[in-house]
């Protein structure tokens, strides 16, 4: 039988305090979070029935998972998932964890074309876990949204997202390879929305941990920032219709080199847009 300092408030109460001399940041979050999982209970829940015992076979997995989140792994890849705009996605290692402010760059696309019967053509390039392009698709079901990514597993991911959120109500098209180079010369597109890797090298040791030591590399990660960035340009450039217009979330320390660059290559517009943190870390660029 389960000892009654087996309940959810104490195990809660040391999972917080172990995950704290960890230096875990997030500590009590992160211990409802993997418990209210492992339960299969919304987090409030907890709360409700704090006196309830785990059995021993909870007791174990529940260990598990913190001992795994005070290595630093995510625990969003500790869970398998990530909530994000209105639906939750599957990730694991292949793929970048969706953050809030990629959330905000979908939401300012949907706020500039608000009307949903708008029969749109939408790439969602280095699409990773295919966060931006599904909850564009979701919300505008009109708009023809098609993925790429250098990642083969990571398009799996991405495969398996839209089969579950989207329910696989549509067909969509998924390229694998660099950048924009696997489109089909006459495929072009009204948008192209993009998070791609961004942090220089350089920065690798500043990153924390529960990043720098889980997630993919490939995802995070540019040595050439200015000669990456310049290719994305370029191709995207090629691929976009008349007043097409090409949405980036990027590093704010480059966000007025590529509106410069962007201009300079003949975009005829080019605007920055600020995060909630007050930081521009946004672009886009119109055709």
């Amino acid at each position: 039988m389960a000892d009654s300092q087996d309940n959810v408030l104490n195990l809660l109460k040391k999972s917080e305090e172990f995950l704290k001399k960890k230096n875990i940041p997030s500590a009590r979050l992160d211990a409802e979070i993997l418990l209210a999982d492992l339960l299969k209970i919304q987090r409030v829940k907890l709360y409700i029935d704090f006196e309830r015992p785990l059995s021993l076979s909870e007791k174990d997995e529940y260990r598990e998972r913190i001992v795994q989140r005070s290595k630093f792994r995510p625990t969003a890849y500790i869970i398998g998932k990530k909530a994000f705009f209105d639906s939750e996605f599957y990730v694991n290692e292949s793929v970048l964890i969706p953050r809030p402010e990629t959330e905000e760059l979908v939401a300012w696309v949907l706020e500039e074309y608000p009307n949903k019967e708008n029969n749109l053509e939408v790439l969602d390039l280095c699409s990773g876990s295919g966060c931006i392009g599904i909850s564009l698709a979701k919300a505008r079901k009109e708009w023809k949204v098609s993925f790429t990514d250098a990642s083969e597993s990571a398009l799996e991911i991405n495969r398996k997202n839209i089969q579950e959120i989207l329910n696989a109500e549509r067909s969509f098209e998924l390229y694998h390879g660099d950048l924009l180079s696997p489109i089909p010369n006459e495929t072009k597109f009204d948008l192209i929305v993009s998070n791609p890797p961004y942090i220089p090298e350089s920065d690798k040791s500043t990153i924390m941990p529960d990043v720098a030591d889980y997630e993919p590399h490939l995802a995070l990660f540019v040595s050439d920032f200015q000669g990456f960035h310049t290719k994305i340009l370029t191709e995207a450039k090629s691929k976009l219709r008349t007043q097409g217009k090409l949405y980036l979330e990027t590093h704010p320390r480059y966000s007025s080199w590529l509106k410069e660059t962007a201009l300079s290559l003949g975009y005829s517009e080019a605007d920055l847009k600020k995060d909630l943190s007050g930081r521009d870390s946004f672009v886009r660029l119109k055709l």
